[in-house]
């Protein structure tokens, strides 16, 4: 899949181009077509038109900017219909399967796992001692296994789905690049930053306080809590196989080696 002008290509409509999954101005300078939307109900019209003409969309929605499970829902169900309307052949996305499924267009839930940049992004997530080493707090066990997918690997896999014989119609792929465990993840950030780095096991409990202190609102404690809990006693159903992807997958290692981690380990 490359980036063309040609209009016998088909066209590929992306929400949230200036996520984590791209960034806008990168994508600007390869030719491709930036459209600013708010996408809100309140915007529904604005909305219907960005999707028309494309053959194929990717549907994100960003409950971190207001969090609200409610209006997450319901701009949720924006996109599928929208993008119905707009005459779509595919849809793919990240949230709202049920409700995609049910639209009548074949459809996707490409579902990644954790994001190298919530490392850099999450707060408190390294906390700083007294003698200048750092501690990752989490209530699982340290040899959980955590799904580390490197943001700039998540497009393979919505263009694996795209160049598919035959398209995975109400299918859902969960990605990762690397199973590593907690306790490997501290080793290795440690290794490659120079910094002394550890893992320490707390209570949930514990957890939640220290989310309470930092200001996250209480229904979000409530939810990483159970989050975690369930992560730790059941896993991550991750897809395992992943033959056809255009390039190979990063691995924790070489995202902590480009990575500048000068202001989260300061």
């Amino acid at each position: 899949m490359t980036i063309t002008q040609e209009t016998s290509a088909p066209l590929v409509a992306i929400v949230g181009a200036t996520g984590n999954q791209a960034w806008a101005q990168v994508l600007a300078k390869l030719g491709v077509d930036i459209v600013v939307v708010s996408f809100v109900v309140e915007n529904k019209d604005e909305v219907y038109k960005a999707f028309v003409g494309a053959d194929f969309v990717f549907l994100v929605t960003n409950f971190w900017e207001h969090l609200n499970v409610e209006k997450e829902t319901e701009e949720g169900k924006l996109l599928v219909d929208a993008a119905k309307a707009g005459g779509v052949s595919r849809m793919g996305k990240a949230v709202f399967t049920e409700y995609g499924c049910q639209s009548g267009v074949p459809f996707v839930d490409v579902q990644a796992g954790w994001y190298s940049t919530n490392f850099l992004n999450v707060p408190g997530m390294f906390m700083k001692q007294e003698d200048g080493s750092f501690v990752i707090s989490w209530p699982v066990e340290p040899t959980t296994l955590v799904p580390f997918i490197d943001v700039h690997d998540y497009g393979l896999f919505v263009r694996y789905v795209l160049e598919l014989p035959v398209f995975p119609d109400s299918s859902e792929l969960v990605v990762h690049g690397e199973n590593i465990t907690i306790t490997d993840l501290a080793s290795q950030l440690s290794q490659g930053t120079g910094k002394n780095i550890v893992f320490k096991q707390i209570t949930v409990d514990q957890y939640k306080q220290g989310l309470e202190a930092a200001g996250v609102p209480p229904h979000i404690i409530l939810n990483m809590a159970d989050s975690n809990q369930a992560w730790d006693e059941y896993g991550w159903k991750a897809t395992t196989s992943y033959e056809g992807l255009a390039r190979r997958l990063h691995i924790w290692a070489e995202f902590v080696k480009v990575t500048d981690w000068s202001q989260v380990l300061a």
